[in-house]
């Protein structure tokens, strides 16, 4: 089933099983550590320098996870949403973007309800069973493995010629850290 992903002006991503592989780490004094996939942060940098809104909707706040977020300039940050419909609904709320033009991307039944509100929902191919039956597009990259970088390329290659974004990420100021 081919979908269209033309109007898309909005991605929010799920932290844990979909930015990262769904483990939880403690080090030995009980700090939190997450590890992110890099080519995550190009797929997120080109979707936020192309007008396609960024949000990162996640159940958990870190330490680790609110640096990665900095270092990318994500748009819109909500930690610690254990509502992840009324965070989404605040989201949307912000940006003007319609449900329609929303694509929500989960892993887990939290997940679920804003799947269910949006134009398009994703999973990662490792997701939990209902929720990869539940949603539009079930990717082909696992959590924490590129699932970004596969959700932009799918996103941005309906809307704009990839060889010619891709041609940007080349550039030297690409790699700057961005502000949202």
């Amino acid at each position: 089933m081919e979908h269209d992903l033309s109007k898309v002006g909005l991605v929010v991503f799920d932290v844990d099983g979909v930015l990262t592989d769904g483990r939880l780490y403690y080090g030995n004094s009980g700090e939190m550590m997450k590890a992110f996939h890099v080519r995550d942060g190009v797929g997120i940098k080109l979707l936020e320098d192309n007008r396609i809104t960024v949000a990162i909707i996640s159940a958990k706040s870190s330490v680790p996870l609110a640096k990665r977020v900095a270092e990318l300039g994500v748009s819109h940050f909500l930690p610690g949403s254990r509502n992840k419909v009324e965070a989404l609904e605040a989201v949307v709320g912000k940006t003007g973007v319609s449900l329609e033009s929303v694509v929500f991307v989960g892993d887990d039944m939290i997940d679920l309800p804003p799947m269910q509100r949006v134009g398009f929902s994703m999973a990662p191919s490792d997701a939990y069973v209902r929720v990869r039956e539940a949603a539009d597009i079930v990717l082909q990259t696992a959590g924490g493995q590129g699932v970004a970088r596969e959700v932009a390329d799918l996103v941005l290659g309906s809307q704009f010629d990839l060889d010619d974004l891709y041609d940007q990420a080349t550039l030297p100021g690409f790699e700057r850290v961005r502000t949202p």
